[in-house]
Formats: structure tokens, C-alpha cells, sequence
């Protein structure tokens, strides 16, 4: 049975009483705040590491140059920039100025922000850059000559929308957005999937597939790969599952394998990762396992797939990514990434370690160039240590190509241990004294929960900052953060990670363990671990301070309504807060795979349970909490946020709230913005975890 709600006012995103009550929030929280000489100290510290000339500027490889994007004091919004692995290497890399987007801001008197671009493949001469106003998802998209440096007058220009536009060749793009009523999904992403030819309005672009409406969203792609030239639709049933189907003269092909499934085509290799166990061609493949088949043998019925990694009690794929002749393996075992190549040959795969991974910390394939060569580019960090960027490739020494390098014979066992250091990203901190462990917190159920801890030495029983997100396969690994550093570790606070349930660090079966009905997990294993830190020593209750964005945001508010006495204080940064109508606000609807329906009865009862918004009351002692939004958030609305504060205010808890009314998901558009937000939430903790 539901109960009025006295503030769905508040769901009108830019109307002015709700506007006018924003702006009342927001002078309350930046009177207290912001007055001190701390937070002008956190502030101007924080935005010297977002704004550090001697940052790693990283790269993405498209064809001979590496493109980067860059921001800094002088460049808030950004310079899309490339150059060459050459000229990379040096400590002063000559950048080639494509687009200056506080230029074209000020030009344009429009407050853009760079969401990225996708440009064509072979030759690279014509992209598709994705503009946003102010942050948010959806973007104006603008065609782009990277010779010329200058946008392609009469190009491809789709206006203001969640859009989704890939190159097919020069002249054809594939394109889903908001045509009009109809076109959008429940979930507010595009139904249909065009073909759209230069010259002729978006109005005429062919369709290739419609969608159901209450689908997450359709998509279309074209694989330019030369001698595999291929084209896909894509259909997101829901968070989870999927249709992938070949595009043929004669009509869509599906690409038969579970829905829930993860599958991907490179060259002439498919490749699926079950979410479930699925058995085919008479074997048994565990959920989270990798398989491999020739494409065109699966389509022609073949079923007898090749195992590539089978995941234990302790492992997990974390990733994959090809190159010309190798598939690059991202693992996790017990949240430590490994790395490993795997080579396919005339006698199967050939398997070896990949070198340039930590041994400790965690390690990403930051980009490849599977178009043409055995290069990678590997970024590695620690909780203490600052990233280390490096160039691999795999194979031998040799003379051919300008890199320096060549390929083995393909399937023969890949020899790669040698990496070059690109480059290092400086120390923002002393981590001098500091230092790193893992610990297992026992759960409600019996679960063991691993957790990092992050301290200076003699802070045993001081402020400590927990943090979590416990959602969507979504992994925390360690890896250096100078904003941590300095705003926490640097000052004396104890630094947490905890790696519950609804996450992706021990495969899909972590996550799959705590969704729905048994979200209630997501909770306890959090809970578990504030008490675990309790129980060692590291910290007390009074002094337990914990943070958490969007999914994370959540997790906050189930914290602060059911476990109030486990913490001092309590931040939750874009929010979702009222899940009984998450799914009628903006994207929500595309997340009820992972919470839930809220209008079906048995499925309200669980999410009843844990609803912050619905089990906030008054005469109950909650500690102090700060709620963190953006008006320009078109993820998460910003209405769950100032529906709970304003609850919380009616019932005279100790509570404040910022919203920006740039910054998107992330809360923040620029350096400037995003020190500002960290430097209140720094402040509130400090202020609330040394009384």
C-alpha cells in the first residue's frame, strides 16, 4: 500500500521551487563547511593533483598517432590532443591540437563538456565527437576532420539526446536516438537502430531494428576489421541480458548462446563468458568461465568450444583484450590482478604469463591495436604506489615495423618479458610509514568478505574513511589515488576498501549472490566489515566515517536507516534513495535486473525492506550525513537525494546536502568542480570523525 509522498515536488529537476530549495540547502551546507581554513587547505591541495603538469597524459592508439584528452588549470574543460609513440616517449611529447573545448565553449556561449569521440577505422580522419552540456549523458554529437582540425561543415549532427552513433564507412554511420515518441525506451535509450547516409536528413535514415519498449536499449555496429568485415545489432533486454545478431544480406542471424551470456567477435574467433553455467556441445562451462570457437564454425552448428579460463574459489576474469595475434587476460585472485596471454595455433592455445603486471596492486590493459600489431600499453598502481604506464608488445625483439619489434609465428608460445616504462605518474603524498593489508570480515551467512586497509603508522583507532559499492559486477581494486592521499592518508586518516557482495571480484556469482530478493547480503557484508575494523582495533564507531557514489550512494543510505550506531558519519554521493519510484526516474527503469520492480507486490516487499527513503523516521538517532547530487545528473535524479534530505530535515536529523548544478553522474564538469566537491566532503568527515 503506498503512502502519499509530501516531496515529489522535488522531482521537477529545474523547477524553481525546487531550484529555490537547492539553493537554500546548498548556502546552509558551504556556510559551515567552507568557512575554515581546512577546507581552502583541502581545496587548493586537491586541485594541484587534478591539475599536475606532470600527470600521466594516457593514450589510446588510433592508427599511427596516440590521442589523449587533457585537462588542467589553464584547460578546465579540455584539449583533445594526439602525437606519436616517438615523440611519447619523451618527457615533453609534441601535441598535435585537434580541439580546444574551452575555446569552442566560449565561442558557442555553451558550457560543454567532452564525453569523447569514435573515429573511423582504417585511415582515422573523420570522428564523431560527443559533446555534453554541463556533464550529463546525453550529448550533441558533431562529425569532426582530424586532418583539418575543424568540425565538417554539412557532416553528420545529431542534436541533444542518449545517443548511439558508430561509423559503418565515410559515408553511412549507424545511429540510435531520440527520433521522436516512440523511439526512446522505458530506460530513456534509443528503441531503434538506423542507418543513416551522409547528405540526406536524419529523418530519412533506413531502420534495421526496433526494439520492445520496455528493452534497456538497441544498438547497431560495424566491424571494418579488413577480411572480417561484418555487421551487428545488439539487443539489451535488461541489465544482464542480451541478443547479439549478425546482420546478413538475408536478415538478422542470432548468435545462439545464453542470454545472460557475455559474447564477443574478433577476426574468426567467438567468444562467450556464461554468467551461468551453461553446457553445450556436452561439456559444462561455470559461470564465469571464458570459451572460445571459430565464428563461422558456431554459425555453421558447430558446438565444441575451447576452454581459456575456468575460474576457482579464490580467481576470476576481470577482462580481456586482443591483439593482432594474442588474447591478453585481466584476472583477479583475491583481488591482486595477474596477467596472461593466450595464443591460438594449428595446436590449440599456447598459454603464458604477460609481463608488466604488479605483484601487488592491480594492473589494466589500458588499449591495444588489434587492427595491426602485438603492442600494449599496461597501467599499473597500488593503494601507495603511483601509476606506472608501459609499452609491451608481444613477441620477440626484432627489426620490423617502427616499434621495433615482431610477432612470433602465430601459436607459438608468446615470449614477452620485456616492457618499457612510458611513463610515471609522481607521488602525491609521503606514503612513507604507510601501510597495506587484507583482511576477511565473517558476514552474516558465514561469507568471508575480503577488505583492504590503508594506514599511517600509529593510526590505530583514529578517523578511518570506508568505502564500498556492492553492485552491477562492478570490481573496487587497489590503485593509487592522489585525492585520497592528500585529502586523507596525508593528514593521518586510515583508508578502507571493501570488496562485498553485488561486485565482480570472485566472478558473476559474487554479484549474482546479492541481488534482488538477497540484496539484503549487500548490507550485512558491509556491516560486517565496519564491525570487523571495530573488532581489530583499526578504528572505533565514533571515528568510522564511510562514503559511497550512485549504487554506492545506496549502500550509504541502507547504512545510515539500518546500522546507524556502527558510524560516525556518513556521505552519499548521487544517490539512489527512494526505490519505490528509482524505476519511474530517468535511467532507472534499465536497473530493475539488479533491484527489482517496485510495482510488483512480492518484489516491493524485499525492497520495502531496505528502502532508505521509505525507512528513515523520526525519534531514531542517526549520525551526521552529507548527501552530494548534480541538477545536470541525467543517471541518477537528483530527486532522490533532495527527497531525503528534506525528510530527514522534517524529522530534525543532523543532515546537509550539496548539489551542483553541473558535473552529470560525477557530480562535477571540471578540476575545479570536482576539488571543490571533494574538499566538502574531506572537511564534513574530518569535522565529524575528531570531535
Amino acid at each position: 500500500m503506498s503512502v502519499e509522498d509530501p516531496y515529489l515536488w522535488l522531482e521537477d529537476v529545474t523547477g524553481d521551487d525546487a531550484l529555490d530549495w537547492v539553493r537554500a540547502r546548498n548556502d546552509e551546507t558551504l556556510a559551515e563547511l567552507t568557512a575554515g581554513a581546512r577546507f581552502a587547505e583541502l581545496r587548493d591541495e586537491l586541485r594541484e593533483v587534478l591539475d599536475a603538469d606532470n600527470r600521466i597524459p594516457y593514450v589510446r592508439r588510433r592508427g599511427e598517432f596516440l590521442y589523449n584528452f587533457w585537462q588542467d588549470a589553464s584547460h578546465p574543460r579540455g584539449l583533445w590532443r594526439r602525437t606519436t609513440l616517438e615523440s611519447y616517449r619523451t618527457d615533453e611529447p609534441e601535441w598535435e591540437l585537434l580541439l580546444d573545448v574551452d575555446a569552442l565553449a566560449e565561442a558557442e556561449g555553451e558550457n560543454w563538456v567532452w564525453q569523447g569521440a569514435a573515429v573511423l577505422r582504417p585511415g582515422y580522419r573523420r570522428g564523431l565527437v560527443e559533446l555534453s552540456r554541463g556533464g550529463a549523458d546525453a550529448t550533441v554529437v558533431r562529425e569532426f576532420d582530424l586532418d583539418a582540425h575543424e568540425f565538417v561543415a554539412d557532416g553528420f549532427t545529431v542534436p541533444e539526446a542518449k545517443t548511439r552513433i558508430g561509423w559503418i564507412d565515410e559515408d553511412r554511420v549507424y545511429i540510435g536516438t531520440d527520433f521522436g515518441p516512440g523511439s526512446l525506451t522505458s530506460s530513456g535509450y534509443p528503441r531503434l537502430a538506423k542507418e543513416w547516409r551522409r547528405g540526406t536528413p536524419l529523418e530519412a535514415a533506413t531502420l534495421v531494428f526496433e526494439g520492445k519498449p520496455d528493452d534497456v536499449s538497441i544498438g547497431a555496429s560495424h566491424d571494418p576489421t579488413e577480411g572480417f568485415e561484418r555487421d551487428f545489432v545488439s539487443r539489451a533486454i535488461d541489465f544482464y541480458r542480451s541478443e547479439l545478431h549478425l546482420k546478413t544480406p538475408s536478415g538478422l542471424v542470432k548468435i545462439d548462446v545464453p542470454d545472460d551470456a557475455s559474447a564477443s567477435v574478433h577476426r574468426e574467433w567467438l567468444l562467450v563468458r556464461p554468467r551461468t553455467a551453461w553446457t553445450v556441445g556436452g561439456t559444462e562451462h561455470p559461470a564465469g568461465s571464458l570459451i572460445a570457437i571459430l565464428f563461422d564454425a558456431f554459425l555453421a552448428g558447430d558446438r565444441n568450444f575451447t576452454t581459456l579460463f575456468t575460474p576457482d574459489e579464490h580467481t576470476s576474469l576481470e577482462y580481456w583484450a586482443w591483439t593482432r595475434h594474442h588474447l591478453l587476460l585481466g584476472t583477479l585472485r583475491d583481488v591482486r590482478s595477474e596477467l596472461r596471454t593466450l595464443t591460438p595455433g594449428p595446436d590449440g592455445w599456447q598459454e603464458a604469463p604477460l609481463a608488466g603486471g604488479p605483484e601487488f596492486g592491480s594492473a589494466d590493459i589500458f588499449d591495444t591495436d588489434p587492427d595491426v600489431s602485438d603492442e600494449y600499453l599496461i597501467d599499473s598502481s597500488g593503494f601507495l604506489q603511483p601509476s606506472t604506464l608501459s609499452y609491451g608488445h608481444v613477441g620477440e625483439p626484432g627489426s620490423s615495423g617502427g616499434s621495433g619489434w615482431q610477432s612470433p609465428r602465430p601459436g607459438a608460445a608468446p615470449r614477452n618479458d620485456t616492457v618499457e616504462v612510458l611513463k610515471q605518474a609522481p607521488a602525491f603524498f609521503d606514503a612513507s610509514g604507510m601501510s597495506v593489508a587484507q583482511y576477511f570480515a565473517t558476514s552474516e551467512d558465514g561469507t568471508k568478505i575480503p577488505y583492504f586497509v590503508v594506514r599511517p603508522s600509529g593510526a590505530e583507532g583514529g578517523p578511518t574513511l570506508l568505502t564500498g559499492y556492492g553492485g552491477f559486477e562492478i570490481s573496487l581494486t587497489p590503485s593509487y589515488s592522489g585525492m585520497i592521499g592528500r585529502g586523507w592518508l596525508a593528514r593521518g586518516g586510515t583508508y578502507v576498501v571493501a570488496n562485498i557482495r553485488g561486485g565482480g571480484e570472485y566472478g558473476p556469482g559474487w554479484h549474482t549472490q546479492a541481488i534482488k530478493a538477497q540484496r539484503h547480503r549487500v548490507y550485512e557484508d558491509f556491516a560486517a566489515v565496519a564491525a570487523d575494523l571495530v573488532s581489530r582495533g583499526i578504528t572505533t564507531p565514533s571515528r568510522l566515517g564511510i562514503q559511497g557514489g550512485s549504487n554506492g550512494g545506496l549502500l550509504m543510505g541502507v547504512m545510515l536507516t539500518r546500522y546507524p550506531d556502527r558510524f560516525g558519519a556518513i556521505v552519499s554521493q548521487v544517490p539512489l534513495l527512494d526505490m519505490r519510484r528509482y524505476h519511474l526516474l530517468l535511467a532507472g527503469a534499465s536497473w530493475m535486473a539488479e533491484y527489482g520492480d517496485p510495482d510488483d507486490a512480492a518484489e516491493w516487499e524485499y525492497i520495502a525492506k531496505y528502502s532508505p527513503y521509505q525507512n528513515v523516521h523520526s525519534g531514531r538517532t542517526y549520525p551526521p550525513s552529507l548527501f552530494v547530487t548534480s541538477t545536470r545528473d541525467d543517471r541518477v535524479h537528483p530527486a532522490h537525494a533532495r527527497k531525503m534530505v528534506a525528510r530527514m530535515r522534517e524529522q530534525g536529523h543532523d543532515v546537509r546536502y550539496h548539489e551542483n548544478i553541473e558535473g552529470g553522474h560525477g557530480a562535477a564538469a571540471d578540476n575545479e568542480q570536482l576539488a571543490f566537491k571533494w574538499a566538502l566532503v574531506f572537511e564534513f568527515l574530518w569535522e565529524q570523525l575528531t570531535k
